[in-house]
């Protein structure tokens, strides 16, 4: 697998990955009816460097997860990056949200960034938490019952945090 930035010919890999996350309503507080047009212009916002993982085999390449990074906040605030992953159903459990994170540190830190910043991670995505925190973030703030999941109610939002 390599990670490269994303390219205007990977809208609809792009969309094959938003979408699903999107529906379910369980990882992202966007809303669940969101169309192609307004999630890809979500994602390809001009504020984001955006970029795809790729995984390869046997000459046929399939776009697997993206994520974009961004300066969490402009002005005194804009030295914290802020990201946001997304992974293809069918490649879950791979690894790949790792390495996107992986990269997505080493890509802030060239980039000049002194730290990376999570506003918003839903606390029932617990694969996502033991991620986070074995990628070296901690837990520094819980808001409590701001995410209405679509099943389990209103849940809590963690806000995690690393230096980069």
């Amino acid at each position: 697998m390599h990670i490269r930035p994303a390219a205007a010919a990977d809208a609809d890999a792009l969309w094959a990955i938003l979408e699903p996350v999107i529906r379910a309503g369980e990882t992202y507080p966007l809303p669940r009816d969101m169309d192609r047009e307004d999630a890809l212009a979500y994602w390809l916002s001009p504020a984001h460097e955006v970029f795809v993982a790729v995984y390869e085999d046997g000459g046929r390449a399939a776009v697997v997860g993206t994520y974009y990074l961004r300066a969490n906040n402009a002005g005194g605030g804009a030295h914290v990056a802020n990201c946001g992953y997304m992974v293809a159903q069918d490649a879950a459990g791979r690894g790949v949200a790792q390495e996107m994170c992986a990269h997505s540190l080493a890509r802030a830190k060239a980039r000049g960034f002194r730290a990376m910043q999570f506003n918003f991670v839903i606390a029932s995505n617990e694969r996502a938490v033991r991620l986070w925190q074995h990628m070296g973030f901690a837990i520094v703030g819980r808001l409590p019952g701001v995410f209405e999941h679509p099943t389990k109610g209103f849940v809590d939002a963690l806000v995690m945090f690393r230096d980069v």
